[in-house]
């Protein structure tokens, strides 16, 4: 018996049609039709991944003369985990919860200095009493204070999405018909992604127009670029909300589907990706905060988030660059 035959009989067994096997190998159902017409074969990867689905061995699949696949040893290998409609829900309902929650806690963190900004500057007026050494203390207190509530937050969402770890890391099937619900509620969400991304893009524009008209105006009063650059920072605040829940509800969706960042190839190097980008966002938070206290030019060294921003995705180039080496 050839492969496409026993490809036939054990996928007729499962009870799947050609659609639901290609769901099940990440491939058109073209490309299941070939191999069952004999007019293809799969390559080592799929094979392997066949072996695994159906609980059959590699020589069963390809040794024509093997016929049957009573007594065979199948290849050990690790099942993979089956994720269900009901773990699907609670998923995409924890993620819509928590984006809103982290994107709060971004915000306060972009909030953070702006008291230390006010404090700073009417202790710089000539009629205050308010000491340039107690208007720095309470503001790094406030500061401080404001982070510790972020990052309080952060581990509380962190703490939500640990029962759904395994999700982002680990390789997993789903029913087809799960599958198909998942993407078209992606296709449904793509407008409002594309919506938000938009106008989080503006804000971010727009939030250097305060300090444009500080600056235009230039009555002397360095409190009047102190109140511009704090609503500077409220502007971008408002528009980092929209970035981070909208990218964390996309990103949700990709996980799912395991699509993206979260494709069933890129899941075996995530580790390493991890370790490089904690690493990575470390040093971007030393030289900000380096840069912010050595200079005191708050106004601008938030800049450096965004140059952050932007490099961020080349960080992925050095896996690249990895995994080509070791091939």
């Amino acid at each position: 018996m050839i492969f496409a035959d026993k490809l036939i009989q054990l996928r007729k067994k499962a009870g799947w049609s050609q659609e639901e096997l290609a769901e099940q190998m990440d491939v058109t159902r073209q490309s299941v039709s070939k191999w069952e017409g004999a007019q293809a074969i799969p390559d080592i990867e799929k094979m392997l991944r066949l072996s695994r689905l159906f609980g059959v061995s590699m020589d069963y699949l390809v040794k024509d003369e093997i016929e049957s696949d009573e007594g065979i040893v199948p290849e050990k290998a690790p099942l993979l985990r089956h994720v269900s409609m009901d773990e699907v829900k609670s998923f995409l309902t924890m993620t819509a919860e928590t984006a809103k929650i982290k994107a709060l806690a971004v915000f306060l963190c972009i909030l953070s200095p702006i008291c230390l900004f006010i404090l700073g500057g009417f202790a710089q007026e000539d009629s205050s009493n308010f000491s340039e050494a107690a208007a720095g203390g309470i503001g790094m207190i406030v500061l401080l204070m404001i982070v510790s509530v972020a990052v309080v937050i952060f581990m509380s969402c962190e703490r939500r999405n640990a029962e759904f770890e395994y999700i982002e890391k680990e390789v997993f099937d789903m029913d087809y018909g799960v599958v198909e619900m998942l993407k078209k509620q992606k296709a449904q969400y793509r407008s409002t992604y594309t919506s938000k991304n938009i106008i989080g893009t503006v804000l971010s524009i727009m939030a250097l127009v305060p300090l444009f008209i500080g600056a235009i105006i230039n009555d002397d009063s360095d409190m009047l670029m102190i109140y511009m650059l704090s609503v500077s920072f409220v502007i971008a605040g408002i528009g980092v909300i929209f970035f981070v829940s909208n990218g964390i509800i996309w990103a949700g969706y990709e996980k799912l589907l395991q699509e993206g960042d979260y494709s069933k190839k890129k899941k075996e190097n995530q580790a390493f990706v991890s370790v490089i980008s904690t690493i990575y966002w470390l040093i971007i938070t030393a030289i900000y905060l380096s840069y912010s206290f050595m200079t005191n030019n708050w106004q601008f060294s938030w800049i450096i988030w965004v140059i952050a921003g932007l490099i961020y995705p080349n960080i992925t180039m050095i896996n690249e660059l990895r995994n080509k080496r070791k091939g």
